[in-house]
């Protein structure tokens, strides 16, 4: 700069100034397009930040944020890719282009202006423009700033604006930090390195791995006694609580016994009707041939009557339902049974041996594996996450059902593999079981399920 005027040294230096001030890249981009007025003389000063069809508009002088989606500001976001070739990379001054000619740029070759920056330059632009890339210190272009100018810029103003370009991308860089390297550009730095990560990945492609689903599960008795209602009516009194320890022949429950009891002194005055009504035809079959007769009627409905207060004795007997053995009973809660009306056969109580606990999946149909016998069962339960329960797969349902959460599921019971696990299994815990399958490739276990959802939508 020893060939500068003091007026243009000072201007400089206020320029870098201003530069070096600037707290973002979007206020050293104002500081070029506005501040650089009194050097270059311009009509309008352009910043674009990026380069080549990634460019971004960000500063226009005299506008504090070029965000309004102008005719000019289209036009402009078009054709600045292809003013920028024509600059070239060290940039320069590009001319107006003329009536149905060409465009000049700085290397002196020529290329058909397009239509589209004909019409626009001539409607918004001066005789011509002046770009400078500002560059990283490793020569990767960071913006561009570009000048509307009515004239080629002096050799002066060309020297103080390359002085400037190199202080403004410097400052550019410092405020913009590390630039972000994308996945292209570090799969291109590995060069040859390519061919072994494509070789690596190939290899563990074909890794066998061990496929696996996770489900629902539950700590069920494998060996379980059901308790059902011996008659129809209403469950009266619970004498248990839920997952009580009972002995057998413990009472359990109590069904109502009101319509029975009534029933049961209808029917023993139906007996003594009966029998009175037999003794005294059997009086009168001594001097009355028709009462003889019916004596054997008479007596036939007495024993019909008797038959029927047995039966309502029997029911009455069985109102109390006891335990058939030792175990836990397990059901709900009671009040969701006090006052129920049940059938004959509906299930009340379970009796639960707990020294025969299992697992209880729920597999849903969407996760299915090709099951092996005994395949492995880990079980992590919700109060145990960290100590999983080893078990093995013993049986499998042949169809699918409904699961408790309205999931279509294969049901699947699974044996605990040591007395250790048995004895942490308590009935009616609830957890995560993970079932492992056969052996796939890694590319098969990572590709089933996407390739079962292709399938499942093109009928492939």
């Amino acid at each position: 700069m020893s060939q500068a005027s003091p007026s243009a040294a000072s201007l400089v230096a206020q320029l870098e100034a201003r530069a070096r001030a600037a707290n973002t890249p979007a206020e050293l981009a104002f500081s070029i397009a506005n501040d650089t007025l009194p050097l270059v003389g311009f009509r309008q000063a352009l910043v674009f930040a990026g380069s080549g069809r990634q460019a971004r508009l960000q500063t226009i002088s005299g506008l504090a944020l070029p965000t309004e989606d102008s005719p000019y500001l289209i036009w402009l976001r078009r054709c600045w890719p292809w003013m920028q070739q024509q600059v070239g990379e060290a940039g320069g001054w590009l001319p107006a282009p003329e009536d149905g000619g060409a465009s000049a740029a700085s290397d002196s070759q020529t290329e058909p202006v397009p239509a589209e920056v004909f019409d626009g330059w001539a409607e918004w632009w001066p005789q011509g423009l002046y770009a400078v890339p500002l560059r990283r210190r490793d020569g990767a272009v960071l913006a561009w700033a570009a000048f509307l100018l009515e004239q080629p810029p002096t050799t002066l103003q060309q020297q103080a604006l390359a002085h400037l370009a190199v202080q403004w991308g410097y400052c550019w860089e410092m405020l913009g930090g590390k630039p972000r390297i994308g996945l292209r550009q570090r799969w291109q730095a590995l060069g040859r390195k390519r061919h072994a990560v494509w070789l690596v990945l190939a290899l563990l492609m074909v890794m066998p791995v061990r496929q696996s689903a996770l489900a629902p599960a539950e700590i069920v008795a494998l060996d379980a006694t059901t308790v059902a209602s011996p008659l129809d009516g209403v469950v009266k009194t619970f004498h248990v609580r839920p997952n009580q320890a009972v002995q057998a022949g413990d009472l359990l429950f109590s069904l109502d016994e009101t319509t029975l009891r009534h029933r049961l002194e209808v029917a023993i005055q139906s007996v003594a009707v009966a029998d009175a009504e037999w003794m005294a035809a059997s009086q009168k079959a001594f001097d009355n041939f028709q009462s003889k007769g019916e004596l054997a009627l008479l007596q036939g409905r007495a024993q019909e009557k008797r038959a029927e207060l047995a039966a309502v004795q029997a029911q009455l007997a069985r109102i109390d339902v006891r335990a058939p053995h030792d175990g836990i009973a397990v059901f709900g809660a009671v009040d969701d049974w006090l006052g129920r009306p049940v059938v004959t056969g509906e299930r009340i109580v379970q009796m639960a041996n707990p020294a025969s606990a299992g697992v209880l999946i729920y597999l849903p149909v969407a996760d299915a594996l090709v099951l092996e016998e005994n395949a492995p069962v880990k079980l992590f339960l919700t109060v145990r996450p960290l100590s999983p329960l080893n078990a093995h797969v013993t049986e499998t349902s042949y169809q699918a059902s409904l699961s408790p959460d309205s999931v279509a599921s294969y049901r699947l019971r699974a044996t605990l593999d040591t007395p250790a696990d048995q004895a942490d299994a308590r009935i009616g815990l609830r957890g995560t079981a993970k079932i492992s399958g056969g052996w796939v490739p890694l590319a098969y276990y990572l590709l089933r399920r996407p390739l079962a959802t292709v399938r499942a939508w093109s009928g492939w």
